[in-house]
């Protein structure tokens, strides 16, 4: 009856993406609608990237091995509200006056450069990848353990990515946003549920700390084996300069869709209050210690907390809000891929055909990301995996988001390729790096990289880098289109290609 429950509500969260919405039939309106969000249906949408399958399983599973070393999602989300407050309405001010619908149309745009334009294509629907695939393991782990039955693992798998597929396809960002809304409220019930829990079945917060202080002291110190002062430090740089300078390419819809700047600054000023609801889940994962084997896998820590201390019918609560926190994140990637790949990787001039491969990379992305996740991963591996690939493109951001930019971009191309395959291969390679993110490591040759290719261009050409973006008033509407999309009335409509 659990796993019935669970499966019920997987649905109800697909059918709310779909009821009510009209399908959209063009990329600029199923991207970023009108750029008319108002306040509360962008807080929804920006919120959800902030509690996530990795708030959900994640953060628990690493304060179970790391104690508070956990914190760093705390610290890096904090920091990058604060970034975010001078740099997204930037950004959704270039996108609504130069008509934007990617975030690669903005480095295109600015740095004057088609090749620039599908190099960052190419990294950021490679990189969401792996995060797309956190959220689909994510949901299937949370089934699973609550159900405790591995067929309801893959079936609630292959059926949440199913209606992600059809609930994206059919109503774009406006349909996302509906199922937000109800995902941070599930996700709140969740939370509270879980921390209800803990209290009720372990002992008070204080009782907790002071048990595991009396047990086990490392666990509240930043120097569990893995999860020291380096890996504290590093963590949260990398991750603040890459959300910082929104490098994601999935979260540029949301901004890009915004009413306005005021819109985008009003809402990052309370996420950064909103954060501390991930303390619930890193509580959670200190409490564990106390209570279950210290052979428990990451992933499986959070429910098994919950189902240690809670009735069944509270778990299928935890259950869906789990899959809602899963959902939207993956219906949000999924847009961020199709769309690179649709409208900057593959050039095509046809509007229709455009949308129609569109929709069709939202469903091999989903598949591909269906079926690494059956294969099962660590969910904090794969979180790190993006961010370290996409904090490549922090770099480039912050020299195209001034007034004028002075580097060139096949320096800023340079760097992004060899900083994006440093990452692949530390990752992959399994290379040690002393706790230091790989991320960060690959900042360092990545910028080296840019400097020196930004040198040999001056000597040969002292002219300025972009004069697109140099010459160009990025102030007054519809002063430049960006491939092939014109500015009007605030607006992007498909056009010639520039």
């Amino acid at each position: 009856m659990l796993a019935v429950a669970i499966i019920i509500g997987i649905v109800g969260i697909g059918a709310l993406g779909i009821v009510g919405r009209r399908r959209q039939t063009e990329l600029s309106s199923w991207t970023v609608g009108k750029r008319d969000l108002p306040r509360w249906t962008s807080w929804f949408l920006q919120a959800g990237e902030s509690l996530t399958t990795f708030s959900f399983l994640g953060l628990a599973g690493i304060a179970f091995g790391g104690g508070v070393a956990a914190l760093f999602a705390v610290a890096y989300l904090t920091i990058n509200c604060i970034v975010q407050y001078f740099v997204i309405p930037r950004q959704r001010e270039l996108g609504a006056n130069r008509g934007y619908l990617t975030m690669a149309d903005f480095f295109k745009d600015r740095f004057n450069s088609k090749a620039l334009g599908k190099t960052v294509a190419l990294v950021g629907a490679v990189f969401l990848i792996p995060y797309l695939q956190l959220q689909i393991t994510g949901l299937g782990l949370i089934v699973q353990l609550a159900t405790g039955s591995e067929s309801a693992r893959g079936y609630s798998m292959a059926v949440a990515s199913v209606l992600v597929v059809v609930f994206v396809i059919w109503a774009g960002i406006r349909g996302l946003a509906k199922v937000a809304v109800f995902k941070d409220f599930a996700m709140l019930a969740a939370l509270v549920i879980v921390l209800a829990g803990v209290v009720a079945g372990i002992g008070g917060i204080p009782d907790i700390f002071a048990k595991v202080m009396d047990t086990a002291p490392s666990y509240l110190t930043i120097s569990r084996p893995g999860f020291d002062g380096t890996f504290w430090v590093t963590s949260v740089i990398v991750t603040s300069i890459g959300a910082g300078l929104n490098t994601f390419p999935h979260l540029w819809p949301p901004v890009l869709a915004a009413k306005s700047g005021a819109v985008l600054r009003d809402n990052v000023k309370w996420l950064a209050v909103y954060q501390f609801l991930l303390l619930i889940p890193i509580t959670a994962g200190i409490a564990a210690t106390l209570v279950l084997d210290p052979k428990t896998k990451s992933n499986f820590v959070l429910l098994g907390i919950a189902q240690h201390t809670l009735p069944e019918p509270l778990i299928a609560i935890i259950a869906i809000g789990g899959a809602a926190a899963a959902m939207v994140p993956a219906g949000a990637i999924a847009m961020g891929i199709s769309s690179l790949v649709s409208n900057n990787l593959l050039s095509v001039k046809n509007p229709k055909l455009r949308f129609r491969i569109n929709h069709v990379v939202v469903a091999i992305a989903v598949g591909l990301a269906l079926a690494f996740g059956l294969a099962k991963s660590d969910i904090g591996a794969l979180l790190l995996l993006t961010y370290g690939g996409l904090t490549q493109l922090a770099p480039a951001v912050a020299i195209a988001i001034g007034r004028k930019v002075r580097i060139g971009a096949v320096a800023v191309n340079l760097g992004i390729i060899v900083g994006t395959l440093t990452v692949a291969v530390i990752t992959f390679g399994n290379i040690p790096t002393g706790g230091v993110d790989s991320g960060l490591i690959s900042l360092a040759p990545n910028l080296a990289v840019l400097a020196v290719a930004e040198l040999i261009r001056r000597r040969r050409n002292p002219q300025p880098a972009a004069d697109g973006a140099d010459n160009v008033d990025d102030s007054v509407p519809g002063q430049h289109a960006v491939a092939g999309h014109s500015a009007v009335e605030g607006h992007s409509t498909v056009g010639a290609e520039a």
